[in-house]
């Protein structure tokens, strides 16, 4: 009789699903972005407002926190529908209860509007400065939630918005021929 001991076993991560091919190539993510996007997918509001505090160069956590809160606040209002639950599901708590703590609005406001309304909620903002803000937020919550969702999102949204994402906006995110 042979007896053999338990070798550990490697694991293989599954293969993610296909997606369509991107319609411009884009850079392979660095070995921090991936840890940072990994960390917020698998932490929680600590590490989703360092994350932001590294994408917008913001000199302390505090003051990223700050932005972070304001924006998403913003954009809790203009998410409806079924991305709402699906958004506030991929957020660290904290994050997704400024997302469902806002009354949707009416109508959504353009691109352009929703940074000049984050800057009116920013003490000394410029427009330019709150386009930083939006972007820096809007760029960690993109890489956060994965891009399916993010593409949900941008359907919902006015154009503009791709560009606050981190995405070119070469078209609009419509699936029917224009014939």
């Amino acid at each position: 009789m042979t007896v053999t001991s338990p070798q550990p076993r490697a694991t293989i991560a599954a293969p993610a699903p296909a997606t369509a091919p991107a319609t411009s190539p884009s850079p392979a993510p660095s070995p921090r972005a991936v840890r940072t996007v990994h960390a917020v997918r698998t932490g929680g509001w600590q590490e989703f407002t360092e994350a932001v505090r590294q994408a917008g160069q913001y000199p302390t956590r505090a003051r990223a926190e700050q932005v972070t809160r304001i924006v998403l606040s913003a954009l809790g209002g203009h998410v409806t529908g079924d991305e709402r639950p699906s958004l506030a599901q991929a957020l660290p708590l904290e994050a997704a209860e400024l997302i469902a703590a806002q009354i949707p609005a009416a109508t959504p406001l353009t691109a352009r509007r929703f940074v000049d309304s984050v800057a009116a909620r920013i003490e000394g903002s410029t427009p330019a400065t709150a386009r930083w803000d939006v972007s820096s937020v809007l760029g960690v919550l993109a890489e956060t939630v994965g891009e399916p969702l993010t593409t949900r999102l941008l359907t919902q949204l006015p154009p503009g918005y791709a560009l606050l994402f981190g995405r070119a906006e070469l078209a609009r995110y419509n699936l029917v021929d224009p014939d």
